[in-house]
């Protein structure tokens, strides 16, 4: 039983986002914390973890009470050595999630303008004619991984096209982005954090160049945008503040796709039935996305931090206490979704996930991920509707506490007789 004074529970002590089992299937613990601890003082984080879909709610549309100035904060303390290849070379600043108003209201609405729902939209012929070039590749094949072959490469190629980044430097950049999950969200080792963290002082030196360049010598795209916004008044957005916004969205915008897309092809594939209505009914797609979205968020945990003391769910919670939302747990709510456990592309409420937060910091690239979620559904089941999991087919997920996802996904693809 909860203590409501003290946060104690019986799971104090006992919780653990990076244990094996919960990385393997997180639900069951989730719906046993739901139940018995709500929220919860976790000494092993130095955290909250908060549960219930209608206090994580509150908390993303509440920024005057809950700050967002820890979301890109190591999970863990990371190795001197690491810190100093970082303090030498990564000059990153709150600018976006991490970021709280005044400054995020102003860099915000420069985002969202230039994240245009007219660029969004002119980018679906794009992404059809990749997706249909990506298949084309794998048609004829027998088996094959989805993750390598559809759900990262597409929208890694969108991202970095949308912000104008050369097409030819998109392998580099995606090899210099590797493992900053387990970095900044995982236990890595001190050699993997020294690795690493060479590799961001690499890819934020890229950003830095990059940007420099573009402005002289804007185009059409979303870095430009940005520049122009800069050169009309540059006291309202500095060119740092564009470097920062490219370096965040050319990771968020593709890795946050490629695991969402990914864990809905699988669900979908696991309950071959829906998998099959869809193929027959394209007019279930969107809603297949949201379900997607909702039963296997690809933000698992998002976290905050307290700026005064607040009652949550009854819990008397410090300030300055550090929040970790339990975003899967939100959807997975039976007191917002009825048999929360069960994926069902008809769910009528679906979309009342909070995959994509809410408030101030709700991600302004949700309808690209929509869009492109939506568009490896039409192309993959009018063209390959006889996929299936492949028969082996072991799914092993992302070892941090953040992001979730496959690693691989193996299909068979079993032509018709």
């Amino acid at each position: 039983m909860l203590n409501s004074s003290t946060g104690r529970c019986p799971v104090q002590g006992r919780f653990d986002p990076l244990a094996p089992g919960y990385i393997a299937d997180p639900y069951p613990a989730l719906a046993t914390l739901r139940e018995e601890a709500p929220v919860f003082y976790e000494p092993r984080l130095d955290m909250w973890p908060v549960t219930r879909h209608e206090d994580v709610k509150r908390i993303l549309t509440d920024h005057e009470s809950f700050s967002g100035a820890i979301t890109q904060t190591p999970f863990y303390p990371l190795a001197e050595e690491a810190k100093e290849i970082l303090d030498a070379g990564f000059h990153a600043t709150p600018t976006v999630s991490n970021c709280d108003p005044p400054k995020h209201t102003r860099v915000r609405a420069f985002n969202v303008k230039a994240f245009s729902a007219r660029r969004v939209a002119g980018l679906e012929p794009v992404i059809r004619a990749y997706t249909t070039e990506l298949l084309d590749g794998v048609a004829s094949r027998s088996r094959f991984d989805l993750v390598r072959e559809l759900t990262a490469p597409l929208p890694a190629k969108i991202v970095f096209s949308l912000i104008g980044f050369p097409e030819s430097d998109s392998e580099a950049l995606k090899a210099l982005a590797l493992n900053r999950m387990a970095f900044t969200w995982g236990r890595s080792t001190k050699d993997e954090q020294v690795r690493i963290a060479g590799r961001m002082v690499e890819y934020w030196r890229y950003c830095t160049d990059f940007v420099a360049a573009r402005k002289e010598d804007l185009r059409d795209d979303f870095t430009s945008d940005l520049l122009r916004s800069h050169l009309a008044d540059p006291a309202a957005l500095s060119v740092e503040e564009i470097v920062n916004v490219i370096h965040a969205v050319s990771f968020a915008g593709h890795e946050t796709t490629t695991n969402a897309s990914s864990s809905t092809l699988q669900r979908l594939l696991t309950h071959r039935e829906q998998w099959e209505e869809i193929c027959a009914d394209p007019a279930l797609i969107p809603n297949a996305v949201e379900e997607g979205l909702r039963f296997d968020p690809s933000l698992h945990t998002w976290r905050k931090i307290t700026t005064r003391e607040v009652d949550i769910g009854g819990v008397t919670v410090p300030a300055g206490a550090k929040l970790l939302l339990l975003i899967g747990s939100a959807n997975h709510d039976p007191a917002r979704f009825a048999d929360p456990d069960q994926f069902d592309v008809h769910r009528s409420n679906s979309q009342q996930h909070l995959t994509f937060g809410r408030g101030i910091h709700a991600c302004f690239g949700a309808p690209l991920a929509r869009l492109e979620m939506r568009v490896m559904l039409e192309e993959l089941t009018a063209r390959l509707p006889h996929l299936r999991l492949a028969a082996d087919e072991v799914v092993r997920y992302h070892e941090n506490a953040c992001f979730r996802g496959p690693v691989r996904l193996w299909v068979d693809n079993a032509f018709p007789a």
